[in-house]
């Protein structure tokens, strides 16, 4: 599990690494609210790299500037990821940038303590810049200082650098981490040293051990797949956040490729989910068959969700009971009614469960049966799925229901 920047950088705060004045933004109107002093720069929290280049990160001059840029970058995909909070932070000048990092190295089962006195480094020819250090015994500040001065540092530039290195490393055994990485540690004029971009993995066996990580852990499952969370996300009208289509897929690759095709479609993606892995808030194991089964009810309860695009290629484990548990859905088998009872304050009030149509892309040889069986299948007067084999045509065929039916939501 990879941490978002502000997140990081509330974690290097705490431990002491030198950051940034730093703001989290929910909405571009919280901008009319900053507490930092002009000139600043947004930056867009998403897990996609190249954000810069991406357009995903800007500076501004007045509030004006930054409300506008705001809505811009709340309302642009990298890589098919929206941002859901951005960061505004003081602007700052960099003589010098620096990449410090602190990996587990599987394959000598030992913390290795990385460096380069480039940030923007060619990875092809890392081998020749990059410094490291392996951590054979109990750490010391040894091997921190020891990591400077292979990077070249002298004087009080080297004794700041090497204590910043121990503060990642004591963050490192105290999260029970895979990485933690400052690219770039920016060097002003007067010598000062700054953590302007940062990045943390989490051991995902290592969560349980860590109550504040696996709240954390829950509270960004609950956010993908809660239905407020995406009501919210509706009425932020000034960026055009009404993700309508609901995405399922066997792999973060093909998850990002479907999500991608929806919004150059002129779609709107709503929650997005990889049912290749459990969900972050799995406790027990879980088949294919169950995640399937679960993302489908997630997404059928969700008000804001008006149709729902699976993609499926490759090999698929139960591929063949994924027919079973779609035909399921389709014919409500897996609703205790069409009509539910809520009870809110002492009082009834009645409820019409609303099925949204499927368009289902099952790509492979093995899904013949199931695509057979699907197309066949008597569905309720209510329910409609579409069954194809191209994902432009599945793309398209979601994004032409939810224009069509997006009136039988509300």
């Amino acid at each position: 599990m990879e941490l978002l920047e502000y997140q990081v950088k509330e974690w290097f705060r705490t431990i002491g690494i030198p950051v940034l004045p730093s703001q989290k933004i929910d909405h571009p109107t919280d901008l009319k609210r900053l507490k930092i002093r002009y000139p600043i720069v947004l930056k867009s929290q998403v897990h996609a790299g190249e954000r810069a280049k991406a357009g995903g990160v800007r500076f501004a001059e007045t509030t004006i500037d930054a409300i506008a840029a705001a809505q811009n970058i709340f309302n642009l995909p990298i890589l098919g990821e929206l941002p859901e909070v951005l960061l505004a932070e003081a602007k700052y000048n960099a003589e010098q940038e620096f990449f410090l990092a602190v990996v587990l190295d599987t394959a000598v089962c030992r913390p290795i303590l990385l460096g380069c006195k480039e940030a923007d480094i060619d990875w092809e020819s890392a081998g020749k810049k990059m410094q490291h250090v392996v951590v054979e015994q109990e750490f010391s500040p040894f091997y921190a200082r020891r990591l400077a001065l292979k990077m070249g540092l002298q004087g009080a530039l080297m004794q700041t650098v090497s204590k910043i290195v121990e503060k990642m490393y004591q963050l490192f055994i105290e999260k029970d981490l895979d990485l933690v990485e400052i690219n770039p540690l920016g060097v002003d004029a007067s010598g000062q040293v700054m953590a302007l971009n940062g990045s943390v993995s989490v051991n995902e066996r290592a969560i349980a051990r860590h109550p504040d990580i696996a709240e954390m852990t829950r509270k960004m499952a609950n956010r993908h797949s809660s239905a407020e969370f995406n009501k919210r996300l509706s009425e932020w009208d000034a960026v055009e956040l009404h993700g309508k289509i609901g995405i399922l897929g066997n792999g973060t690759g093909s998850v990002l490729a479907t999500l991608d095709l929806v919004v150059n479609a002129g779609g709107k993606p709503g929650i997005c989910l990889n049912l290749r892995h459990a969900f972050p808030t799995d406790t027990l194991p879980s088949t294919f068959r169950d995640r399937l089964d679960r993302a489908l009810d997630i997404l059928a309860v969700d008000k804001s969700i008006q149709v729902i695009l699976i993609n499926f290629l490759g090999s698929v484990p139960q591929g063949g009971e994924i027919a079973e548990v779609i035909a399921n859905f389709v014919q409500h088998n897996k609703n205790e009614a069409k009509t539910q009872t809520l009870r809110s304050n002492g009082n009834k009030s009645r409820r019409e469960t609303y099925l949204p149509p499927l368009v289902v892309r099952l790509a492979g040889s093995e899904f013949d049966a199931a695509r057979k069986y699907l197309t066949t299948l008597k569905v309720p007067s209510d329910a409609s799925i579409v069954v194809v084999e191209n994902l432009d045509e599945a793309v398209t065929q979601a994004v032409n229901l939810a224009k069509a039916t997006a009136h039988r939501r509300f």
